[in-house]
């Protein structure tokens, strides 16, 4: 059986007890500060990885989502979402307004918004360039993109 990398995002930081009793009922991986754990759960798909593991350890963990870890072969990363019952009702009457099943209204509804954001990032570092443009050439900025981009990264410098 496949096993699939899940990424858990927690609400709160786990205390050292907490995450300790966590991975006495499977294994987890933990980021500095605990508030992102790695697991790898076996599954045939990893819609069901993302349900045995939310099932598995969600009474355990202040667990905010958790999500595929990586693209499947159509990019797409899965999502497993617990919405408090209000919310999830809410959701659901729009959903259903909208004559979509939840689960693709939720789905539409972040691509626009994904794509949303994008657009506005790209439109924010178009008016930057442009901005510095306005001072210097071309060559001289891309050098100067050159030299923070190799000092943000560490690396050594040609």
């Amino acid at each position: 059986m496949p096993h699939h990398a899940l990424a858990i995002t927690l609400t709160q930081p786990l205390t050292p007890a907490e995450l300790h009793q966590a991975t006495r009922t499977m294994p987890l991986a933990a980021n500095h500060d605990a508030t992102h754990l790695l697991a790898l759960v076996p599954a045939k798909t990893p819609s069901k990885a993302l349900n045995r593991l939310r099932h598995q350890i969600s009474s355990q963990l202040p667990i905010d989502v958790i999500t595929t870890h990586y693209p499947d072969p159509s990019g797409q990363i899965l999502l497993n979402v617990d919405f408090p019952p209000a919310t999830h009702a809410a959701l659901q009457a729009t959903a259903d307004s909208a004559g979509q099943p939840l689960r693709l209204y939720l789905q539409q509804a972040l691509q626009q918004a994904l794509a949303r954001h994008t657009s506005a990032e790209a439109e924010h570092l178009d008016r930057a360039v442009q901005h510095l443009l306005a001072g210097t050439t071309a060559p001289h900025l891309l050098t100067a993109i050159g030299r923070a981009l190799t000092h943000a990264t560490g690396a050594a410098p040609c």
